[in-house]
């Protein structure tokens, strides 16, 4: 077995214990990390043979880099965008890290707000290890995660933030897609949201019992909305700025020159064209298909079709459900 350096960032910090407060790291290549859809242990190969190390410990060793973060509503090219901070000497994005998902978990089970802070910090100290020289790390948390997006950016005051989102009439049309699978998701989503106590758009409990899955959907978008307004207000828009889907995929080159500028990222000129016009913008972010900004809008045309009728009517109501509650469907602090 090779030995354990947690210094080094080919270890990859996947699982925490919190029971032990250790650390379980696997072998993870950059290459390993471009393979992997999501960091999860679907997708890394040596997940089934993790070391574990004391979190303090694990911690303390190794360079820090800057850090930052791409929160999401899921279904809006997020992975795509992390697949673009890929950029060797200049930044590398982190895909779903499984072991915020587990932290997100332990809260959910009880864990000690000011614990909860301590291990957080720890934890990202650790993913801050850079891959390369000069390197950033921005992470894309699972959307799962954002009931914790305050958190991270609390102990990370260094850290800026983007919250990427798909228009609500597109993220319904996603689920529609997905058929049962997608529709049983977003009603996991809304579950969790209620436990985190991130709901509150004036229904009572039986009332969202009665939802169909698309206007579960909407649910869930609304309060994750709701959540990334709060926190741009809190952290204030030098720090968290917000950006449309559709506007990352009709305006890539402005897009990655925004964010390359809010991360404070040297990214522009032959690098930033090299980007926006090679395979990350070109194909598909789960299966590296081709598949480019018209191919995205034939399929969602197409898709669509079969579930237009419900789409507008619950479309129609969530905007309502949005006004009584006082949300707005337009996000502050837009990047471009």
């Amino acid at each position: 077995m090779t030995e354990l350096n947690v210094a080094n960032p080919n270890w990859w910090p996947h699982r925490f214990d919190p029971a032990r407060g250790h650390v379980h790291f696997i072998r993870a290549t950059r290459e390993d990390h471009r393979k992997a859809v999501f960091l999860t242990d679907e997708y890394l190969a040596d997940a089934a043979n993790p070391q574990a190390v004391d979190l303090a410990a694990a911690a303390a060793a190794g360079r820090q880099a800057p850090l930052h973060f791409v929160f999401h509503s899921a279904y809006c090219c997020s992975t795509l965008l992390a697949r673009a901070f890929d950029l060797p000497g200049i930044s590398m994005g982190l895909k779903e890290p499984q072991i915020l998902n587990d932290l997100s978990g332990w809260r959910m089970r009880g864990a000690q707000p000011q614990e909860l802070a301590s291990v957080m910090a720890s934890v990202l100290a650790i993913l801050s290890r850079p891959f390369g020289d000069g390197e950033a790390l921005v992470v894309k948390p699972s959307n799962l995660v954002n009931g914790l997006a305050g958190l991270m950016l609390h102990v990370r005051p260094d850290a800026r933030a983007v919250f990427l989102h798909a228009p609500l009439r597109d993220f319904l049309g996603s689920i529609a897609r997905k058929g049962m699978f997608g529709r049983l998701w977003v009603r996991e989503l809304m579950v969790k949201q209620m436990r985190e106590g991130l709901i509150d758009l004036g229904l009572e409990g039986e009332d969202y019992l009665q939802l169909t899955d698309l206007q579960a959907a909407a649910v869930g978008w609304l309060a994750q909305h709701a959540l990334f307004a709060q926190i741009v207000q809190k952290f204030g828009a030098s720090r968290v700025r917000t950006l449309d889907s559709t506007r990352l995929m009709a305006a890539s080159g402005d897009a990655m020159a925004a964010l390359a500028t809010h991360f404070s990222l040297s990214l522009e000129g032959k690098v930033l064209d090299g980007l926006v016009n090679g395979p990350v913008f070109l194909q598909h972010s789960k299966n590296d298909e081709a598949f480019d900004a018209d191919a995205r809008d034939a399929a969602k045309r197409e898709g669509e079709k079969l579930h237009a009728d419900e789409i507008e009517k619950v479309h129609t109501w969530a905007e309502a459900v949005a006004q009584n509650a006082g949300i707005s469907m337009a996000l502050p602090a837009p990047l471009i």
